[in-house]
């Protein structure tokens, strides 16, 4: 295992489980210290967006927390639930929409629900965690196809069809709209295409489209133009929506039957009432205020290109998520990041192997429409000075940073 599990003591805290404190924005306090944060999926900056705040604190002061008791199935049904689906599902251009009471456990609810012993699940290798679980629980037979690869893609669905050709099942490809760690977006056109050649279901998690991607915030089927072709279209509110929750939106047939189906909805409580208000308005801010989507792209923009300036590689990405993908070892890792962090009083994520090859080390940003120019300008600089001292190999040189005393 890497550094970051050898030396858990010192870590821990660190870069496991930091405390990010105070008001959630561009600027936060990480062990007593302001820092400019580039690690929270805030993208529309609605975590404390006035309107977001006033609905959340009106819809917990009228109902609670607890209300309402009990699964949807048998107790936790509400007119604001059956409210939300209709809305995102006109939204999406879908003719119904479900709402989950958190994203994760959906996708693996839904892929499980979906599928059988004589099904054959087709997906992306970088798919994330909640599919790889849910394929886990699946009973189907599983054929993974390289990163964004059609050609391979093309061959999967070939014997895919021959396979369900004899078990009378079908095929469910999913992928991603944009892969939360490259930042590179799904090849949907190609998938799409692929329709026209076989038959099967084509399922998306869009956690880091929805509301960021697409001329009017509805992901990245919409920006691909391949609304129409997306079967099941599956976004988490932990991103743009900034809160706890999900939905997924679909034909009413595939929508009824999944609501009769999903263990993870069925045997567990309704989404409080707070929330599902909350999504309320903020699906209403993704509709009717583009200058928030607007301005998360003037900072990306200026961030990516400015990185790019500097000779940095931010590899494919598509998409908000900025990873500076550098070389080094683990220990220059952790001495960057403590520079990074201490010196320069930015607060980043930091990945390194085993998440990644040994010798990479990746600092992943997330702008968003709370960040300034001003801040892409600072962490621009100090980018600057960064490189040249990864360069210069004095991170290397360095002894290894007691995190334990920061």
């Amino acid at each position: 295992m890497g550094p970051l599990f050898t030396w858990g003591q010192l870590v821990d805290g660190y870069f496991m489980f930091p405390k990010l404190e105070g008001e959630i924005s561009n600027r936060m306090s990480f062990r007593g210290k302001e820092r400019l944060v580039w690690s929270l999926n805030n993208y529309l900056g609605l975590a404390n967006h006035p309107e977001v705040r006033k609905a959340d604190a009106d819809a917990a002061a009228k109902y609670g927390m607890a209300y309402p008791m009990g699964a949807r199935m048998m107790s936790g049904q509400t007119n604001y639930h059956e409210q939300f689906e209709r809305e995102v599902a006109e939204f999406e251009h879908k003719e119904a929409a479900y709402l989950l009471n958190f994203g994760y456990q959906g996708m693996v609810s839904i892929i499980d629900a979906l599928t059988d012993r004589n099904d054959v699940i087709i997906y992306d290798a970088e798919s994330h965690a909640c599919i790889m679980d849910g394929l886990r629980l699946s009973l189907a037979k599983r054929i993974k196809y390289p990163h964004n690869n059609m050609e391979k893609l093309d061959a999967c669905l070939k014997t895919a069809t021959r396979i369900v050709e004899k078990t009378g099942g079908g095929i469910l490809v999913i992928t991603e709209g944009v892969f939360g760690m490259s930042g590179s977006l799904g090849d949907l056109k190609g998938v799409a295409d692929l329709k026209k050649k076989y038959n099967f279901r084509f399922m998306i998690d869009d956690a880091h489209g929805f509301g960021a991607m697409g001329a009017n915030g509805r992901g990245t089927s919409e920006h691909f133009d391949v609304m129409d072709e997306v079967d099941i279209y599956f976004a988490t509110f932990a991103k743009s929506m900034a809160g706890v929750g999900g939905f997924f939106a679909a034909t009413k047939k595939v929508v009824n039957f999944l609501r009769f189906s999903l263990r993870s909805q069925i045997y567990a409580k309704s989404l409080p009432m707070s929330m599902t208000i909350g999504a309320l308005k903020r699906l209403e801010l993704i509709r009717t205020q583009p200058e928030l989507r607007q301005k998360l792209w003037t900072v990306v923009n200026a961030l990516q290109s400015g990185l790019k300036e500097l000779g940095l590689d931010i590899g494919i990405t598509k998409s908000p998520v900025t990873p500076v993908v550098l070389n080094g070892s683990e220990k220059a890792a952790i001495n960057l990041a403590h520079d990074i962090r201490e010196n320069f009083n930015i607060f980043c994520s930091v990945v390194i192997y085993p998440v990644i090859p040994r010798g990479m080390i990746i600092l992943r940003l997330i702008p968003t429409a709370v960040h300034t120019l001003d801040d892409v300008k600072y962490t621009i600089d100090a980018f600057r000075e960064i490189k040249k001292k990864l360069d210069a190999g004095v991170y290397d040189a360095q002894d290894f940073a007691d995190l334990s005393e920061v």
